[in-house]
């Protein structure tokens, strides 16, 4: 059974979270960060987690400020954007780790803009190896062509505007994931096609900002395998793409799955981490975080040029 844990982002905001860790202590046993999705609970990848430490993993989840077991009682007027979950919020889970798990290989899972913080915390160097599941910074040129603009009006019109409105988006009450931070709303709604121009709208301008966010993505070391779902509308593969293309310190590869050679109708963004792929999709992760590759047979294309070798 996972233990509840709490620690304290690096600007001191008090995290939730939840351990899941093996009864013998070995340093050389490898400790899994995982960060979620914007406005996902972390609770969503708890079996994803259980899986994981079945196969011999320590996994720590947690949930960003602003979201979950971390969300303070009003959302109004909360400094939180994808700056402060990368920089403050996940930095504080990898200075966890280092604490508690201090000579464990580090892995990191990053699921859709949870992919992205993982270049923005000062510590990735820890990282040994990556996993990203439909990890892209919401570009909407990058949308999938036939739904790109009933997205656009859905996340870049109608979600701005009722966040304008209620000082939060209240994605609860609207049944579109939980109530989100006005700052996430803005990195998300984001113009740019170069994110570290299009982060930390609203705040402080800083002229160094996107020199030390692009510098801190090359930072991440490692092997990184980016996986994404042929029917995602959100990390087509030009969004994904375009993010890999920052974290240029990574041995990349990038691994599009089919859900028909699956045999499944669809994946799209979320179903990645739904029990049902258990015995199908999950051993291809656990067997990267582990091993570092995957079998010859996969249920997709590799995508150039980011090939394994």
């Amino acid at each position: 059974m996972p233990q509840a844990v709490h620690f304290a982002a690096t600007d001191g905001y008090p995290l939730h979270g939840h351990v899941w860790r093996c009864a013998e202590p070995d340093r050389h046993r490898a400790v899994v960060v995982i960060n979620p999705a914007t406005a996902v609970h972390s609770r969503y990848y708890a079996r994803f987690a259980a899986f994981l430490h079945s196969r011999g993993l320590d996994v720590l989840t947690y949930d960003y400020r602003g979201i979950g077991g971390s969300r303070p009682a009003n959302l109004r007027g909360l400094q939180a954007g994808w700056l402060e979950w990368g920089e403050r919020d996940f930095e504080g889970a990898l200075r966890w780790l280092e604490l508690h798990c201090p000579e464990q290989p580090v892995l990191a899972v990053g699921h859709s803009a949870g992919g992205l913080l993982l270049g923005l915390a000062a510590s990735n160097r820890r990282i040994v190896r990556s996993l990203t599941v439909g990890a892209q910074f919401a570009y909407w040129r990058d949308y999938a062509r036939d739904q790109r603009w009933s997205m656009w009006w859905k996340w870049h019109v109608l979600m701005p505007a009722l966040t304008a409105v209620c000082g939060y988006f209240p994605g609860r009450r609207l049944g579109w994931l939980e109530d989100t931070p006005q700052g996430v709303v803005r990195d998300w709604t984001s113009r740019h096609p170069r994110f570290e121009h299009g982060l930390g709208r609203g705040r402080t301008p800083s002229a160094d900002r996107p020199a030390r966010l692009t510098a801190r993505c090359a930072a991440l070391g490692g092997e990184l395998l980016a996986l994404s779902a042929s029917d995602d509308p959100f990390a087509t593969v030009s969004a994904v793409q375009r993010l890999l293309g920052y974290f240029t310190g990574s041995r990349r590869c990038h691994l599009q799955l089919e859900p028909a050679r699956v045999g499944v109708a669809s994946i799209g963004h979320f179903a990645f981490f739904h029990a049902r792929f258990a015995d199908s999709l999950w051993p291809l992760a656990g067997q990267w975080l582990q091993q570092g590759c995957l079998p010859a047979a996969v249920p997709g294309e590799w995508i150039a040029p980011y090939l394994p070798d």
